[in-house]
Order: structure tokens, then sequence, then C-alpha cells
């Protein structure tokens, strides 16, 4: 089968008759019935004047409307997903950035952005959900316009935009074309051997790289399913694994570590699962975890490695019986992967350095920022920022973020190494190990320590674990336990700023 250059060509992969979304209390959608509401999609967007290469922002709760949208908008529109949990400054902010020529919120919706959209004259369309409608499925309401470039998307307009994270500058924007989207769709559904048997159970937040691609596009890609929740609960998710039978779900650790801690209280669920793999991206998955997830559900766990501006995915540890690795990140899953010195020269099987990328699902740049690309650019090399090594048989192992390595009066630690340390010791349910400032050294080792319920551990007894195992450079001079660590918007734990945060800097 050809590959596909376009959302279009991609949804032409399911089977009309087969389901496409499915939703908790709502019919299923097919794939003839999401086809078609991509073209009347397009249609009602132009209607409302906007069209390719114009930015839609798009404001929804997560859920079936919210793939959906995603899918359909950007057939014939440049998407922009927004967090909607964003203040009215942040999305005065990215709606300026973006210069969204329109904002898609749900009817009625109370939004801080549909206030911003207003005060800034963009218009705005609210997506309404027809009664009794299957999962997914929405008209448009809106003012009339006229659209400059009408008509569906091609292969080398730009599909969605998101905006990197900001921590340590200003955020940059990421235009993925829909070669690029469609590309690392396709790298994703062959890595884990999709087909229309298929069914993921959706739980990442849908303003996120990790679930519109990895998800939600991928299975669309393989003629598959997906159950589109209303977001991640631990709550819940058992329900949702024995009513929907799911084949696989992807998710970020710190979701992997929540859904272990309810496990044994779900044992009959867990065995009537019909999970062929789990999948974790988007973080680095501690060992132990991984150990303790194939334990529990009998199934492989699959860690992938990925970023916005590769769409997604850049390598991942292959399906059994192909050998896979804890600690690693897999094998090149898509791009060309490789090792670059600061120099720009390749280095060979063995190095540390920096971990580049090159491939068709590649940005092909941030968006008017061109100090940010001669940076990330390098004889036609994205770099990722990530420092790692490759081994003799192509396997990537991650030694730590360039811009998370603590630099200890010119020692460089990489925090990683201590969390696996630190999640070794039996009473350690979550950790976090950061750099603070230090008056002389200019960085030293901190840790953020949630314990497991019903135990007890010092700070002291914990550096004395981590001093029999690392060198005493290593060992956190402060540790902080918390009944919860501060994450991002995506789940994902966040090491950069932490200590501003918890007031250590």
């Amino acid at each position: 089968m050809t590959a596909a250059t376009t959302i279009i060509d991609l949804l032409a992969r399911g089977a009309d008759a087969d389901v496409a979304l499915a939703a908790p209390g709502r019919a299923d959608l097919t794939y003839a019935a999401l086809r078609a509401l991509a073209g009347r999609t397009v249609t009602a967007l132009n209607g409302l004047g906007v069209g390719r290469d114009d930015a839609v922002a798009i404001v929804l709760p997560n859920g079936p409307e919210m793939a959906a949208a995603f899918v359909a908008l950007a057939c014939g529109v440049t998407t922009a997903p927004l967090n909607p949990a964003y203040t009215a400054d942040e999305f005065a902010f990215y709606l300026q950035d973006l210069a969204a020529k329109l904002l898609v919120v749900a009817a009625g919706s109370d939004s801080p952005a549909v206030a911003v959209a207003r005060k800034l004259g963009i218009p705005v369309a609210e997506l309404v959900v027809p009664a009794g409608a299957a999962a997914g499925e929405f008209t448009l309401r809106g003012a009339p316009g006229t659209a400059a470039k009408p008509g569906p998307a091609g292969p080398d307009d730009v599909a969605l935009v998101l905006h990197t994270s900001g921590t340590t500058s200003r955020p940059k924007i990421v235009p993925l074309t829909h070669r690029n989207v469609c590309a690392s769709a396709e790298h994703i559904a062959t890595g884990l051997a999709l087909t229309p048997a298929d069914r993921c159970l959706q739980v990442m937040p849908l303003f996120h790289i990790h679930g519109l691609i990895a998800a939600v596009l991928s299975s669309l890609n393989a003629g598959a399913s997906v159950v589109c929740t209303p977001g991640f609960n631990a709550l819940t998710f058992f329900a949702q694994l024995a009513e929907f039978r799911p084949t696989w779900y992807t998710a970020v650790p710190t979701m992997h570590q929540a859904i272990l801690g309810r496990a044994a209280r779900n044992a009959e669920a867990i065995a009537s699962a019909r999970l062929r793999f789990i999948r974790s991206s988007s973080a680095s998955l501690p060992p132990q975890v991984m150990t303790e997830l194939e334990a529990t559900f009998g199934v492989p766990l699959i860690e992938a490695y990925g970023m916005t501006e590769a769409a997604h995915q850049m390598a991942s540890n292959p399906l059994p019986p192909r050998p896979r690795y804890a600690g690693s990140v897999g094998i090149a899953a898509g791009p060309e992967v490789a090792i670059m010195d600061e120099q720009g020269a390749l280095l060979p099987a063995g190095s540390i350095g920096e971990v580049v990328i090159r491939g068709p699902n590649v940005t092909p740049g941030y968006r008017g920022n061109p100090a940010a690309n001669a940076a990330a650019f390098t004889k036609g090399w994205f770099r990722t920022g990530d420092q790692g090594v490759l081994d003799d048989a192509g396997y990537l192992r991650l030694t730590g973020r360039l811009k998370e390595i603590i630099n200890r009066g010119g020692e460089k630690i990489s925090p990683r190494e201590v969390d696996e340390v630190i999640l070794d010791h039996p009473a350690v349910e979550q950790v976090v190990t950061f750099a603070v400032p230090h008056p002389k050294l200019g960085e030293d080792v901190a840790a953020a320590v949630v314990l497991k319920a019903g135990t007890s551990l010092t700070e002291r007894e914990l550096q004395q674990f981590v001093g029999q195992r690392l060198a005493d450079m290593k060992v956190p001079r402060k540790v902080l336990f918390l009944a919860e660590i501060p994450k991002g918007a995506t789940g994902k734990l966040q090491r950069i700023g932490l200590a501003a945060k918890l007031g250590l800097a």
C-alpha cells in the first residue's frame, strides 16, 4: 500500500463499516462517517473564511470531538490545538503568536479563550454535537467569510502547529506538514504491527503530539479504532479496559505508575484484558516501572522516544521476538538517528554526544525563527538537545537532556542516573533529580521524592543508600519529600525550573 502523504489519504485506509472512533456512552463512528465528516468540515471551514495555511486554534476538552476535530480540520486548515487549562494571558500569547484566523470551541464554552479571541478580533466558531450523534460527530457554527485558499490540503501544507515548552526560552512554533505527520503515523503503525483488529485506549491529552500522532493518527493509518476517553483517570482506567477491550494503550511514565498503584485491586480486569502490548513515551521510563508493568499485565512494554519536532517518534524498542532493553529507547523507528559532537562531526558507536535525526517526519524548521533554525540544524541533521549513546546493534540509550545535565563544579552529572538508583529503594514511589544553585560549585544535586504509602525514609538514609551505589558528587545534597511532584500539562515530571517551583532557587 502506497504511503499516505495527506491526512485525507490516511483516512482512506479504513474499511467503510469498520469503527474509527469510539467513546464511553456513544455510538461508534465508522470510517465512512469520519471521511464524510472531514469533507463536510473542509467545506464548512471555507464558508467561515479559513482555508489552507490558515491557523485555526482548537480549544476543546479531551474526547471524541477533539480527536475528530483535529483530523477533520487538518484536512483543510492548519490546526493549532491549545491546552484548555491555559489562562487568559496564555491564550492571548498563543493566539497572537500563531496569527490564528479562527478559534474553535465547544458550543456554550466559558473558556477565557473566547473573550481573548473577541478582544483580538479573531472570529469564534462553535463546535456543535447533534443529539444522539456518534462519537466525534459535529457541525461548526460561526460567521460566514471567504477563504483565500479553499479546498483540501496538500502534502506540503502545514497540518499541525505546536509550540515547544518554552521552559528555558520563548516557546518556538513547530510546523508539521501533512508529509511529516503521515510519515510519523506510518512509522509508528509499522513498528507496532497495527492492523484493523487493533484498538487503542486513548488517554493522552490531545493538545500534545503524543496523543495526536501515536494514539490517533497511527491507529487511523492502520484502519484500526481509537477509544477516545475524557482523559486519563486511574480510577476509571480499569473499567475502560474491561468495557472496550483495547489491544494497546500509550501513556507517559507517571500515568503508568498511577495504573500500577491500582493494579492489585483490579486483578479481574487485568486477567480478562486483551492487551497485546503497552507503549510508553514522552519521558524516560524507569526500568523498575517497565519490569513491574510487564509482570502485572503479562505483555511487552514498548518504550519509544519522541519529540514535537519529529512529529513524535524517533526511536522505539521493537516488538518481540526482537530484543528490547530496559533503559534503552530502542532503535531508529522512522528517521535516521545518529550521535554528533559539538563541532558537528558524527560519532561512532559507543560514543556519548548529542542525538541528531533526519527524515520525512522531521519539521522543515521553526516558524519565523531563523536563529533557532541555525542552532537546531547542522549539515541537514536536527539537533534534539538530548545526550545519548548508540551501541553496536543500533540501540539508543539516553544519558540526559543537555539542558538538564547538572554541572557541579565542572563535573557533569546525569539526573537520570541518580533517578534510577533512588528508585531502587523499596520505599520510593517517584523521584526527580534536579539542579539547585550553589554559591561556589554553580550547581548541586537535589531530589524530590514521593514515598510509597505506609513507608518512611529520612534524607540521611536516602543519601547513604545512593552513596553506596554512586560517587559522592552524585549524591543529592538536598532531598525533599513531597506528597506529589509538580508535573507539566501532559503529566510529565519536569526537571527544569523545579528548583524555583520548590523554593530552592
